[in-house]
């Protein structure tokens, strides 16, 4: 077998050891680069038997809605509340999270769509939305607004797919009139989902904020590609009962959450130095907002959501 090829050192990588030799001055601690993140860098921390997560924001992560001492905000309380790592340390000025190492990996795509594992992960999203309040504010029909306005402050050309896509977006933000606003994670990627023992533990909390309970079970539906059956099953344990309001909202929502995704990748086009095509994201959920938009029960949903407003 071939010697692995050598990857080169970056800023972060230096910057992350002289971090971990700040924090941890009489230890020597290594430190490993993780991949998975496409926003910030992660580097596994290790003293001795003891193992922690340091990351490091990207390039002008805040263009992207993302406040780190909010972030650091809700960390605690998913703490508190059993469904994220524990938080050890912040690192100022610079704000860096500093949170133990979760062992285990994410939970594969099909083995979360089972029933059970449905019914598990809706319970512990019901404890984060009736979890404590939180500082910031998550409003998918903002951010959508906000990262337009990002993309072309910074030279990138908005896909003409964002017009048509607006314009449904204000027709569910009348549907949905104003929901209960409820701690919300709004990134339920399954990277950000690690399975240890038969525990899920949610991590990155970087868009944490008050936001609409049904972005995050759209969110999640949406990045597992759940079917119908399925989004019953989820809505089921999360409710305790189906609710024909839930699975209208579930299905608007989704839609939502893929024009959040396409305009994320849209600003990263301007603002990232990540090697990523970020191009082929933002255009892969275009067309997936277009499917959602295009059934016939998105149409029904829409329209039963809006007599009820």
């Amino acid at each position: 077998m071939p010697p692995a090829p050598c990857r080169s050192r970056t800023i972060a990588d230096v910057e992350a050891e002289a971090i971990a030799r700040r924090l941890w001055p009489d230890a020597q601690p290594e430190v490993e680069v993780l991949g998975g993140g496409i926003t910030n860098r992660n580097f596994k921390i290790s003293i001795g038997r003891e193992a922690f997560v340091l990351r490091i924001g990207g390039k002008d992560t805040g263009l992207l809605g993302i406040d780190r001492r909010a972030e650091h905000e809700a960390s605690l309380v998913a703490a508190e509340l059993g469904v994220g790592p524990e938080v050890v340390g912040f690192v100022e000025p610079e704000g860096y999270l500093v949170t133990r190492f979760v062992t285990g990996a994410p939970v594969p795509p099909d083995e979360l769509r089972r029933p059970e594992r449905l019914g598990n992960f809706a319970e512990t999203l019901r404890r984060v939305h009736d979890g404590p309040p939180i500082t910031a504010r998550f409003d998918s029909f903002r951010v959508v607004e906000s990262y337009r306005a990002t993309a072309l402050a910074h030279g990138v050309a908005v896909p003409e797919a964002f017009d048509e896509a607006q314009a449904l977006a204000a027709k569910i933000e009348r549907a949905r009139s104003a929901p209960p606003l409820r701690t919300c994670h709004n990134d339920l990627l399954n990277a950000n989902l690690i399975q240890t023992g038969e525990r899920i533990v949610i991590v990155d909390w970087e868009y944490a904020g008050m936001g609409d309970a049904f972005f995050d079970l759209a969110n999640f539906s949406a990045n597992h590609e759940l079917g119908d059956g399925e989004n019953l099953t989820l809505l089921e344990a999360y409710a305790r009962e189906l609710r024909p309001r839930d699975e209208d909202a579930l299905r608007l929502m989704r839609f939502m959450s893929d024009f959040r995704e396409a305009m994320w990748g849209v600003v990263q086009q301007g603002i990232s130095e990540l090697d990523f095509d970020f191009v082929s994201y933002a255009d892969e959920h275009f067309e997936r907002l277009r499917a959602t938009a295009a059934e016939p029960e998105f149409q029904t949903a829409l329209e039963r959501a809006g007599s009820r407003s």
